[in-house]
């Protein structure tokens, strides 16, 4: 493991002060400090000691912007000439696509990089770094205890208690913190082969992965056995002075909107909501759509909905969503790119789904939305969730229904039914955090941007709907 003395240290530094601009009396301290450390014998972290693992997707358009930011990762290495870091991109670990879960591929960036690397880091596609101020932070917890075990990160805290964290913490929600992706988080060696170990040896207690990012805290938690997350200023989303990350957003811009008439909306519903929750749609969100249609399980024409035969269940609707998708590629439906196929209380902004949109290719086979995973330590699946709105596209649909994949029951749950399917079919699933299958009071304070919501319990959709996805300017309409 390489050592730098005092003046590498302050070459970095004086590296991140020509970055930033500035040279205050913090940031020589900064310098005095590391190359305090590096006289007294303490440990230094160089760039080819950090290992940077860019969560990236397969989708095309995910891979290259994946790709986009590992190379701009390594010529900010190249311009410092001090090292060259690991960078790894997500969906190239290995074919499973199960991966983007992290404890899968934890075994294998042990195996491949433990003897030779310090640090673990984990970046969204959209988030930048800046490499002499995250080595700083490195070196600040390396130097306590080289062997310690850190996870690091910038910390969120639920509001209340949320039905996506299984309600964990009931009674103080706030006690505790998990990472945001948005601002990257990273392991420490020691704590990352540690985890492998586990991981190879011990089972999940539960078969589903809904939100991440809180899970992935409470399995390194471990019941108070292993390290909390530990709060990091430098982990940033927004800019500012010293940051060692920062978040561009998660609805990038990739052009005009799609037109309204390249995408058909399809609402799921049923005869003893259609006084209750269509009027909401229709009160919010209906008027963005240019081809949109409820399908119920009686004719109404008063809403007017759509029965295509198949009863209503309690549960599930897999019945119901596959006759959907056949009517889709039917000429019963309008011709269009995209169908987003949505529950009757779900709310979403179309022009911001419009948006998202223009970065995908419509000739490729998209399934995009909220992903969740099932049994994905094991060779499982992943699906998007219902709740949150399903967009697939037209070529999606075609190669989906000319396979043999089918309901085995009409009340099996859709989503993952879906997903097992294009997972069979070699169709990745791709996900937008803007994509939610619960309350906005189900998310953490730092949430700020939302294609979607689902459920109206104990809030006003018509509130909701006004406060987080209804545009003051929507954009030009096509």
């Amino acid at each position: 493991m390489t050592r730098y003395n005092a003046v590498n240290v302050c070459k970095l530094v004086a590296a991140l002060l020509l970055w930033l601009g500035g040279d205050t009396h913090t940031n020589r301290a900064q310098v005095a400090a590391a190359a305090d450390q590096q006289q007294t014998g303490r440990s230094s972290v160089g760039l080819e000691e950090v290992v940077l693992v860019i969560q990236s997707q397969r989708n095309s358009f995910h891979a290259r912007r994946g790709a986009q930011r590992k190379e701009e990762i390594l010529q900010q290495a190249a311009d410092l000439r001090e090292g060259v870091p690991v960078v790894l991109l997500l969906h190239q670990l290995s074919e499973y696509d199960g991966d983007w879960s992290i404890l899968p591929v934890i075994p294998l960036l042990a195996a491949a990089y433990s003897q030779s690397a310090s640090w673990f880091v984990f970046l969204e596609e959209e988030t930048s770094v800046v490499l002499p101020v995250l080595l700083q932070v490195l070196l600040r917890y390396q130097v306590q205890q080289v062997q310690q075990e850190w996870f690091l990160g910038k910390a969120l805290h639920d509001r209340e208690a949320s039905i996506i964290h299984h309600y964990a913490f009931s009674e103080d929600p706030g006690s505790f913190s998990y990472p945001d992706p948005a601002a990257g988080w990273a392991l420490s060696s020691p704590l990352l082969q540690r985890l492998a170990e586990r991981i190879q040896h011990e089972q999940l207690k539960s078969d589903f992965t809904i939100d991440l990012k809180h899970e992935l805290a409470l399995y390194i938690w471990e019941e108070g056995n292993g390290p909390k997350l530990t709060a990091v200023t430098e982990f940033c989303t927004e800019r500012k002075n010293n940051c060692a990350t920062t978040f561009t957003s998660y609805l990038p811009y990739c052009g005009d909107p799609v037109p309204k008439k390249d995408v058909f909306v399809a609402v799921k519903t049923c005869q003893k909501f259609h006084s209750e929750r269509v009027p909401v749609v229709k009160a919010t969100w209906e008027k963005d759509a240019a081809f949109l249609e409820y399908y119920s399980d009686v004719e109404d024409a008063s809403v007017p909905s759509v029965s295509l035969g198949v009863a209503n269940t309690l549960r599930g609707h897999c019945g119901k969503t596959f006759a959907i998708l056949r009517r889709f590629l039917s000429r019963a439906a309008p011709t269009a790119d995209w169908i987003l196929i949505v529950d009757d209380d779900t709310l979403i902004s179309l022009s911001r789904l419009r948006r998202l949109l223009r970065c995908y290719d419509p000739e490729e086979a998209v399934v995009l939305g909220e992903r969740y995973g099932y049994s994905l330590l094991h060779r499982g699946y992943s699906y998007t969730t219902g709740g949150a709105g399903m967009v697939l596209s037209h070529v999606a649909v075609s190669r989906l229904l000319a396979s043999s994949c089918r309901c085995y029951t009409d009340d099996a749950p859709d989503d993952m039914v879906l997903g097992r399917c294009f997972t069979s079919l070699g169709v990745p699933i791709t996900h937008s955090p803007l994509f939610h299958q619960a309350r906005p009071c189900d998310y953490s304070e730092t949430l700020q941007q939302a294609v979607s919501f689902h459920k109206h319990w104990n809030v006003d959709p018509l509130v909701v709907y006004r406060d987080w996805l209804q545009d003051s300017h929507p954009p030009d309409e096509l």
